[in-house]
């Protein structure tokens, strides 16, 4: 599979793991529209460096995936709490976890 092809089926089925996890896990001052929005728009930050630029450096991409998205959620809500940060990064490890299932 081209790296591109990966990266929109990766994409969608990242979404469909981590999006359920912050629906949930996110703080309850979060309406549920922000929430589904960072399900979204978090993934999108991220996934593409993930996938394209970092893919044979695991340890550095799963790193950088969830900080950088604690960091996007902070700037976007100004509001996050250290429940949101663990819900973002629990979603980026469901979504790791998933992946090396699914891809070995």
């Amino acid at each position: 599979m081209s790296p591109w092809t990966f990266l929109i089926i990766g994409y969608l089925a990242t979404i469909a793991v981590e999006t359920p996890i912050l629906l949930l896990g996110l703080s309850p001052r979060h309406t549920f529209r922000t929430k589904l929005f960072a399900g979204v728009w978090l993934t999108a930050s991220t996934y593409p460096i993930v996938v394209l630029m970092l893919a044979d450096h695991t340890l550095l991409a799963e790193t950088f995936a969830p900080a950088a998205e604690i960091a996007a959620f902070f700037s976007l809500t100004r509001t996050a709490s250290w429940r949101d940060a663990a819900a973002i990064t629990a979603a980026n490890l469901a979504s790791f976890g998933v992946g090396l299932l699914v891809f070995g």
